[in-house]
């Protein structure tokens, strides 16, 4: 590609949704994601985010390297997202402590596994950190999806996703699972609570049982 990649613009669908709640197919795309459990305020949390940042930024600094990747355009860095779920299904959702989750963040199309390999073994050497020793390139495909903008606090996030679920209801849509994926739009260092954007997202599958898959 000749032009930037920009996912505001490019992907517009996925990572810039309304606040009202919508059904889309989800592609599969290749991600380098972490594996974690705990309360995200905590230093495992930062460290993991820290992992996949830098990751991630090496690839994109890339084509200043002598061995440039093929393929490679210039692009900027897709956000933060996670996929999040409960250790104990017994205890409250509430609970910080209990959380389990994946984050990870998209990276370009013409990251291969050897290139990953390749760029993991490079930030090991240059920015240490035990995080990295985790991290693993991946394709995943949500498919058939709910999603929404919630803006405002973390905290507040139940109900958009009761106004996710009602509107899954209203339209022949059901959950599939518990988990959920969030994507971060905004820096929680640096914006209010109330002003934090933050795309929700759920799979679905029809009240048929069809996933649209083959759709």
């Amino acid at each position: 590609m000749s032009r930037k990649v920009d996912y505001k613009k490019d992907f517009k669908t996925l990572y810039l949704p309304g606040t009202t709640p919508e059904v889309v197919k989800v592609p599969s795309m290749p991600f380098i994601a972490v594996d974690g459990s705990g309360d995200p305020n905590g230093e495992a949390f930062a460290k993991a985010t820290e992992a996949l940042y830098s990751l991630s930024y090496a690839v994109k600094m890339s084509y200043r390297s002598d061995d440039v990747p093929d393929g490679y355009y210039e692009y900027t860095v897709f956000p933060l997202e996670g996929v999040w779920d409960l250790l104990d299904r017994s205890k409250p959702a509430t609970d910080k402590n209990n959380l389990k989750y994946t984050i990870m963040i998209r990276q370009p199309d013409f990251l291969t596994v050897q290139g990953f390999k390749r760029f993991l073994e490079g930030t090991k050497r240059k920015k240490p950190n035990p995080f990295l020793e985790q991290a693993r390139f991946e394709q995943i495909a949500d498919g058939l999806s709910c999603q929404m903008m919630h803006i405002g606090s973390f905290d507040d996030e139940p109900a958009s996703f009761a106004r996710m679920e009602a509107f899954c209801t209203e339209h022949g849509f059901i959950r599939a699972s518990k988990l959920h994926r969030e994507i971060y739009l905004s820096d929680p260092r640096k914006t209010e609570p109330a002003r934090l954007k933050t795309v929700l997202r759920f799979s679905v599958i029809k009240g048929d049982g069809r996933t649209g898959e083959n759709e």
